[in-house]
């Protein structure tokens, strides 16, 4: 048999252990059922002296059990009775109870194959221990401990203490499994995935619960869209305009525009999102009106410049909310200079701008639904920002928006709009930030 046909490396299936215990039964070389299995001679030997079991007689209390001095024994008088006969003989006492030198039968023929008595012919009469290969017994005693032998833990107390002491105080400022893997991987013997498997078994101080993303999300809930009117502002502004020209444009940056509420009155968050770089702007804002986000708008216009402005938000993604009707205020600058071009989403389909919606969520880490703005400043917004856009994404190959930003915007925007990277150890995304 050469050695490119034998199966190596690999486990035993229940058909191979099928075939042993066939070949066993029949008599077969160990040779011929290694052949049959395709494995070396060795690996069936082991296989058969590892898995063997033995299956002893039950003693009853008149049951003669050999023992394998019998033929040899010459004990007299065990039960001290002072009879003079040969206690291997007696019919009143079990000699095999009371001799301390007593052992089982144990026959030679298990010390070499086949070592077990699957095709003995003496089976039904031997008395001594016997040992059999079964198929289906190995195979469970298999499967139970592959299952065991990965069942904890496979990492050493110390290990873990260090580990713990790195990962443990980033996640309660909120952080991530994947911003801190990204920066700690040297430090972190394991995968990301193993990380969130010791998070399971509580191996950590912290604990799921204060996993930022460790929730179940409800189904969406599908309903027919209601028929809408379709406005005026959106003629050359729907979602299918966008797409065709983008089609025209296509290395044309987008940023999607949203907004995001605190309570139903009070201060609101307008937020923008680059996709190119994945970087996240906020202003607040006193009302969620057309007025309030044009004077954003036309604050960022003055701050940056036209062509600053016009190279970084040459083309805007927004729903249909109320704040951003009339377009052509958004457009167009003061003298009737074309500054941006904005783009509608279909109704009821935020979705179509997923980039911000999603991103929203670190908001939230920071400032819970429910919670008003109006306690907060611009200040407070920015250096929440800056923390935000400081956090590495596994969608970005581990890098941060910011750095991408700088290599993808203008770094005069960065400056004006007073927009720093955070060390990685220092990001915090919990309301203790402020």
């Amino acid at each position: 048999m050469s050695n490119n046909k034998l199966c190596k490396g690999k486990h035993l299936r229940i058909e191979d252990r099928f075939i042993i215990e066939y070949g066993l039964d029949q008599n077969y070389t160990l040779k011929e059922i290694a052949e049959r299995v395709k494995k070396d001679p060795t690996t069936i030997s082991k296989e058969i002296k590892r898995n063997r079991f033995l299956k002893a007689n039950k003693l009853k209390e008149n049951d003669l059990q050999s023992c394998q001095h019998r033929r040899s024994c010459t004990k007299t008088n065990l039960c001290t009775s002072n009879c003079g006969k040969q206690c291997k003989k007696c019919r009143f006492i079990n000699c095999y109870r009371t001799c301390n030198e007593y052992s089982i039968k144990k026959c030679s023929k298990l010390n070499r194959y086949p070592y077990v008595c699957n095709s003995c012919s003496t089976v039904t009469t031997c008395t001594g221990e016997k040992s059999y290969y079964k198929a289906k017994v190995v195979d469970t005693q298999y499967k139970e401990l592959l299952a065991f032998s990965r069942e904890g833990l496979n990492i050493t107390s110390k290990e873990l203490k260090n580990m713990d002491e790195v990962i443990s105080p980033l996640i309660l400022k909120g952080q991530s499994i994947s911003h801190i893997f990204t920066h700690h991987k040297d430090e972190i013997n394991c995968c990301e995935r193993t990380l969130y498997y010791y998070f399971d078994k509580n191996a950590f101080t912290a604990r799921n619960i204060d996993l930022p993303r460790k929730v179940k999300y409800k189904p969406r809930k599908k309903s027919t869209p209601p028929v809408i009117r379709e406005s005026t502002d959106r003629i050359g502004r729907t979602f299918d305009d966008f797409v065709k020209f983008i089609e025209d444009n296509p290395n044309i940056p987008v940023v999607e525009m949203d907004t995001v509420h605190g309570t139903r009155s009070g201060k609101v968050l307008l937020t923008f999102f680059f996709r190119n770089c994945s970087l996240m702007l906020a202003f607040l804002i006193d009302s969620c009106s057309q007025l309030s986000v044009k004077e954003v708008i036309d604050t960022l216009y003055e701050v940056l410049g036209h062509e600053i402005f016009n190279r970084s938000f040459p083309i805007i993604l927004t729903d249909n909310g109320s704040e951003f009707k009339k377009p052509e205020g958004l457009e167009l600058d003061a003298e009737g200079n074309q500054r941006t071009k904005i783009f509608y989403c279909n109704p009821m389909a935020s979705y179509q701008k997923p980039h911000v919606e999603k991103n929203h969520e670190y908001i939230r880490y920071i400032i819970p639904k429910g919670k008003s703005f109006s306690n907060r400043t611009q200040e407070d917004i920015t250096l929440m920002i800056n923390h935000i856009n400081s956090t590495a994404r596994a969608s970005l190959n581990g890098n941060t928006p910011f750095k991408l930003a700088q290599m993808l915007l203008d770094d005069s925007l960065l400056e004006k709009l007073s927009l720093e990277h955070i060390p990685a150890d220092e990001v915090h995304l919990k309301p203790a930030l402020f």
